[in-house]
This record gives C-alpha cells, sequence and structure tokens, in this order.
C-alpha cells in the first residue's frame, strides 16, 4: 500500500462527529467534577483525576490527528480541518483550568501530587516549570479560542499556497518536491534551470510570504511579552528542556567549524572542474548518481535495520505493509515529509514526496526512525509519549546513520564517492544549515518592526555566507530562498534540534561502532521506549554522555571533521 489507511483513526466523518460529541461531553463532565476542586483532592484522588485528563486528551489528540492528515494528503480539504479544531477548542476549554490549577497549588501540595504520581512526576514537573508564563483562566481563555487565527491559520495559509504552486519547466508543471529534486541532476543547466524557475515563482508569492513570516515574528513578540519570556526562542528551549546556554554552545562550536563546510566545498568545485561553485551547485552528485526505486529503498532500509535490530525492521515492515507511509507526490498534498505520531490505538502516518533519488531513501530511513520511536514510546503513558524535539530528531538521524553504514559496503567505487560526498552534504544540512536558520531567526525575531523582503532578504545571504564562506557564490536568486522553509512558520526555532540531534548522533554512533559499549542496541531502544518520560539530559547521561558539558559538542564535530579529511584526501576511495 502506497497510500494512508486513515480508516484506522475513523471509517467515515460521521464516526468521526460521533466520537468528538462523546469527546466533549466527557471533557465537560471532568470539568464540573473536578475545576476548583483540586486543593481538596488527596493524592490518590489526584492520580485518578490525572488518568482521566489523559484518556480525554488521547480521544481529543486522535480527532486532531485525522483532521491534519486528511488536511496534509490534500490541502483544499481545509474546511475539514478547520471545522474539527474549532470543535477541540471547545473541549480544550473544559481542561483548560486542571494545569492552570494544579501549577496553582500550594507548592508543598503540588510536590506531594507530583511525587506520589511517580509515572506522571516529569510531566508534572515540566508544568510546574511553565508555571512562571501562564496568565489568569480567563486570558488563556481568550488565548485558546484566538490561537486557530493567529501563528496556526497562517501556517495553513503558507501550506495551501505552497502545495498550491506549480514550476514551469520543459514544458511541464512541477510541485515544490519535484522542482528542488532537479537540484540533484549530473546536468548543470537543468540545475540552474530549476533554480532560476523556483525562485521565479516565489517572488509572484513573495508578498504573500513575506506578510506571513512578519506575521509569526510579532505573533512571537507579542506572547513572549504577555508570557513574560526574555526573548522569542525561550519558550522552544522550554519545550525542548534544554537551556539557553547548552544552546549558545552548540550554535558557537558549530559556527567555530565551518571551515569543514569551505573545505568540502573548495575541493568538491575542484573534482567538478567548476571556476565557480554556484548555490544551484550545492549538491550537484560527484561520480555516478545512483538512482533508488521505492522498492528498491524499501529493501534497504529492512535490511539495515534488521541488521541493527529485528525490533527496528519489524516495525519497518509494518509501517510498508499495513497504510502507514503515503509515499508520491500529489496535486494539492503537502510538501516535505513527517511522522505523525498519532494514537496508541492506531499507529504513526508517514508523509513523504518520493521522487527516487537517493535523498528520498535517507528521507525514508529518517522519517522511519521516527515511527520506530514513536511506536515504541507508545509503551508509556499517552501524556509521557511526547518527546521534546532535540531527543525526537536523534532517533530519525540515527536510522539515516544505519542505512549510511550498510549502503556504502554494497555500492561499486564510483557510486560509493557519490554516496559519501552526498553523506558529508547530509550532514552539513542537518548541522551546519540548521545552525544558519536558527541564527537566521534570531536576527529576524530580534527585530522590533515589520521586515521588509529585501531586509530578510539580506540577512538570508549573509547568514548563509557565514557557512560557506568563499567556497560557494550565493546568487541573487539565492537571496528569496528562505520563503519556502515550513519550520520558520510552522514552528520558530525549532531548527537547532536538527543540528542537536546531528552531533549527538556521530557521538553515538561512535560509541556504537567502537563496541566500548556491550549493551549499546539494548540501551538504545530503551531509550526510544522511554518517549517523554524521562528528560534528554537523563536518557542521554545512559551513554556516559552530558551534553551540558562544554567539550561534548567537539565528540561530533572531530567525527565530521574526520569524512571530510578522508574525503578531501582520498575522494572518498577509502570510505
Amino acid at each position: 500500500m502506497l497510500e494512508w489507511d486513515l480508516s484506522v483513526l475513523f471509517k467515515d466523518e460521521e464516526a468521526l462527529q460521533t466520537h468528538t460529541e462523546k469527546c466533549k461531553k466527557d471533557s465537560l463532565l471532568f470539568k464540573q467534577k473536578f475545576e476548583n476542586q483540586l486543593c481538596r483532592l488527596n493524592a490518590d484522588n489526584f492520580l485518578n483525576a490525572l488518568k482521566k485528563f489523559e484518556q480525554i486528551n488521547l480521544a481529543l489528540n486522535k480527532i486532531l490527528s485525522y483532521a491534519y492528515l486528511i488536511f496534509a494528503k490534500d490541502t483544499s480539504c481545509g474546511r475539514i480541518y478547520a471545522k474539527y479544531e474549532e470543535e477541540c477548542k471547545k473541549i480544550e476549554e473544559n481542561l483548560l483550568f486542571f494545569e492552570l490549577e494544579f501549577c496553582a497549588l500550594d507548592e508543598d501540595k503540588a510536590l506531594e501530587f507530583k511525587n506520589f504520581c511517580k509515572e506522571y512526576e516529569l510531566f508534572l514537573e515540566n508544568w510546574l516549570k511553565r508555571k512562571t508564563h501562564q496568565l489568569s483562566k480567563a486570558e488563556e481563555r481568550v488565548m485558546l479560542y484566538l490561537s486557530n487565527t493567529g501563528s496556526h491559520a497562517f501556517a495553513r495559509l503558507f501550506d495551501e499556497n505552497m502545495s498550491a504552486l506549480k514550476i514551469p519547466f520543459e514544458g511541464k508543471k512541477l510541485s515544490e518536491e519535484e522542482i528542488l529534486s532537479k537540484l540533484y541532476d549530473s546536468d548543470r543547466k537543468i540545475r540552474k534551470k530549476a533554480a532560476k524557475n523556483f525562485t521565479k515563482v516565489l517572488e509572484k508569492n513573495s508578498n504573500l510570504l513575506t506578510f506571513i513570516l512578519n506575521m509569526i515574528k510579532t505573533e512571537r513578540k507579542n506572547i513572549c511579552f504577555l508570557r513574560n519570556y526574555e526573548n522569542a526562542e525561550a519558550p522552544r528551549h522550554l519545550s525542548n528542556q534544554i537551556s539557553q546556554k547548552s544552546v549558545d554552545a552548540l550554535i558557537n562550536t558549530t559556527q567555530k567549524h565551518f571551515d569543514l563546510v569551505e573545505k568540502f566545498y573548495k575541493r568538491k568545485k575542484q573534482i567538478l572542474g567548476f571556476n565557480k561553485l554556484k548555490d544551484y551547485d550545492r549538491y550537484a552528485p560527484i561520480g555516478k548518481e545512483k538512482k533508488f526505486s521505492f522498492e528498491q529503498s524499501k529493501d534497504i532500509i529492512l535490511k539495515s535495520f534488521k541488521a541493527f535490530s529485528p525490533e527496528f525492521e519489524k516495525i519497518a515492515k509494518e509501517a510498508f505493509k499495513k497504510g502507514w507511509i503515503d509515499v508520491y507526490p500529489k496535486d494539492k498534498k503537502q510538501g516535505g515529509a513527517f511522522s505523525h505520531p498519532a494514537t496508541p490505538d492506531t499507529h504513526p502516518f508517514i508523509l513523504l514526496n518520493f521522487t527516487e533519488q537517493r535523498r528520498d531513501l535517507f528521507t525514508l530511513a529518517h522519517e522511519l526512525g521516527h515511527t520506530i520511536h514513536q511506536k515504541l514510546s507508545y509503551q508509556v503513558s499517552f501524556l509521557n509519549q511526547d518527546t521534546p524535539l532535540t531527543t525526537a530528531e536523534m532517533a530519525s538521524v540515527f536510522a539515516e546513520m544505519l542505512v549510511f553504514d550498510y549502503i556504502k559496503t554494497k555500492l561499486e567505487k564510483d557510486e560509493l564517492i557519490a554516496l559519501y560526498a552526498a553523506k558529508i552534504e547530509d550532514i552539513f544540512a542537518t548541522l551546519y544549515r540548521q545552525i544558519n536558520f536558527t541564527c537566521f531567526e534570531r536576527r529576524i525575531h530580534a527585530h522590533k518592526d515589520e521586515l521588509s523582503k529585501e531586509q530578510i532578504n539580506q540577512i538570508w545571504i549573509e547568514e548563509s555566507q557565514k557557512m560557506f564562506k568563499d567556497s560557494i557564490c550565493l546568487s541573487k536568486n539565492y537571496s528569496l530562498w528562505w520563503s519556502y522553509i515550513p519550520h520558520f512558520i510552522h514552528s520558530p526555532f525549532y531548527c537547532y534540534a536538527y543540528g542537536f540531534a546531528q552531533l549527538l548522533v556521530l557521538a553515538l554512533y561512535g560509541l556504537y561502532k567502537s563496541k566500548k559499549c556491550e549493551n549499546f542496541k539494548e540501551l538504545y531502544i530503551k531509550m526510544l521506549s522511554l518517549g517523554g518520560s524521562v528528560s534528554p539530559k537523563e536518557l542521554i547521561a545512559m551513554f556516559g554522555f552530558d551534553y551540558e558539558d562544554k567539550d561534548f559538542w567537539e565528540i561530533g564535530i572531530k567525527e565530521i571533521a574526520k569524512l571530510v579529511d578522508e574525503f578531501v584526501h582520498k575522494e572518498g576511495k577509502n570510505a
């Protein structure tokens, strides 16, 4: 099956509506029973209330998952998505009091409840950490109902607009995913033309895309003011359970080693025989570029996962067989890729836009890494399943490494050179490019007023050039390419999590390959199975690492330096 089977969630909209009405009724009964009563409960009664709260949230999440997945598959279905988001606001309103009243409890009482509810200890601790950023119940109710018409609405507008774009190319009308795949073509003329045509379409939409980014920035500023966050990225660090100091250390360490990017691309320019390497040459293949059909990709991934763990293979097989994956680009389908966790009584759902490029093989592995993590985390309670972005992206990047390690032993020498170069570029995209994105966002959100397209373009070019230095010539066309990046719209300051994950995975994978940790596989699967029930710091400490150590990030950087040095001096021949 190459498309989703959403009937596992609801067989039709009538079943969805019936479920929604029951969920509304349950939430109202919950509110009537427990609102203004938490201070009178004993610990055992509070635990029972928390478990009921969890059950209603699970039912709520099932509604939102179904509505969102319908929209992702066909962005013209915004009506259904909007309808059920509004329905869910009524449910959320009935549950709103619970966190606020828990955080308002006497400190001793709150700690008594937290310590008694061992299974939910970290969940409740994270609630208490958000206490200083909470508003009154009446204010939170207003914020809840306005949320669908704020940044969330602009994110939907962005998705609908981008999925509707058609880029003319050699007599055809291509989607965003299809035109971007041309940047990996071996023919420089095709890459240049694809970049030029894509830029023209972005330019036609630039007023809208500029306005959307400004609205995201403005709402973020207002919310941070109202909730008393020190800066625009602070809410993300809180949800990621990571300190500002650790994020700054990650960014500073990465920027300190931008010379590795410059070193790689200068060597690539020599190999390709170009006087200048342009922005549309970044992903130009070296040597023989191999295509991978979906069936070939499936076979490679299953074998590479099996070599690591039969459990990984088992979950991936189930995903392929039972309609967990929507594979190919389609008209009005959302761009990009994701793995949506849905609910424990169903399964995760993967969205792809597969175009048979080498990168699509690794995108599939990446999303299956998320899926395995999500499926394993069903073992903990629903409120504990959700993981911070930092550890969520670790699972996906680790899956990519498993595939790379497997496939590099199966290719011919010229194919290996191409793969080796491409893997380094993938690492750069996951680390350096995402840190660039974060620095770009920092500058955008630091502006008090709205920015013009030209101002944003200038910031984008300046931050991008810091990464490439003199190794790549960034054209005027490239200055507008900030405008199609969805993370800036959907999840401000998401991107550093990719960099965090990349360096962490390089450290973990080095430990795995060294065989110094005899029970690595068991520990790794245990870590994924714990979901968000344990903090990222504690999860990583299971392997003897501390990401708050100022030298931690250098472990991963050293692994990248080894890869780049081998490529520069041997062009991957002895990879």
